[in-house]
């Protein structure tokens, strides 16, 4: 991750929550001003209004977004979005939807999902954990994808990260039955501290014993080949609803 997100001040990532249970003020990423190119930006004033899905202060019912009842998938943070449109693209019996706050990935993504003419794939720009909590009926999910979270490596700084309860708690909570959580990192110490937190989740299971294999539906993304390319481990883990 940059040092642009380590570096912001306190201040400016936390605020005053809105009073949900989960939606604190400390917050798990930073608003950054990322810079949109024009093809982004296009396609975010042209497709967001089709493709992405308005915060709403109450819960929806995913049939009436997908017009049917296939599995649903959310990913938390997708980034730019590459492996998030690859995944949809190859799985077209599942339903997906992204959660991301930056609009430059969004405009990166939208623009996918139109090349790839995908109509399993949409877009909610917001705090993530507000839209778990707030406009998902709890056991609705069928999995969840959190790819190379921030890993906020400074100790000061872990209360922000989103593998951690009670935010898995709220996660253990929009599963159904059978439902998966599948987190991907590439900072080991996020890592080992995700594998504690999620052993002590209750509902959950590790799938695995310890750290997870690669699952190889999951596409390698620019991000990771970068990590790769510096040494660093890619750390997998799979836990499931029991």
């Amino acid at each position: 991750m940059s040092n642009e997100l380590e570096n912001k001040s306190e201040s400016e990532s936390e605020g005053v929550g809105s009073g949900n249970s989960f939606y604190r003020a400390v917050k798990t990423y930073v608003l950054r001003q990322g810079r949109m190119t024009a093809a982004q930006q296009r396609d975010y004033e042209e497709l967001s209004p089709i493709w992405c899905i308005p915060f709403v202060n109450q819960k929806i019912n995913f049939l009436d977004v997908f017009g049917n009842t296939n599995p649903v998938v959310v990913e938390i943070g997708f980034g730019m979005g590459a492996a998030t449109a690859i995944i949809a693209e190859n799985n077209p019996d599942i339903n997906y939807i992204g959660i991301e706050v930056h609009t430059p990935g969004v405009g990166k993504l939208l623009g996918e999902i139109k090349t790839r003419n995908l109509k399993n794939l949409y877009i909610i720009q917001h705090d993530a954990l507000e839209v778990l909590e707030t406009m998902f009926v709890d056991g609705s999910v069928n999995g969840f994808h959190i790819f190379f979270p921030d890993p906020w490596q400074k100790k000061r700084h872990c209360k922000r990260r989103m593998v951690q309860r009670p935010r898995t708690d709220l996660m253990v909570q929009k599963l159904a039955a059978g439902g998966y959580l599948y987190f991907v990192t590439d900072w080991y110490p996020y890592a080992e501290f995700g594998l504690e937190q999620l052993n002590i989740t209750p509902g959950l299971k590790n799938k695995y014993d310890g750290f997870a294999p690669h699952q190889e539906w999951r596409p390698e993304t620019k991000f990771e080949r970068k990590g790769l390319e510096q040494e660093r481990n890619i750390s997998e883990l799979f836990f499931v609803k029991e």
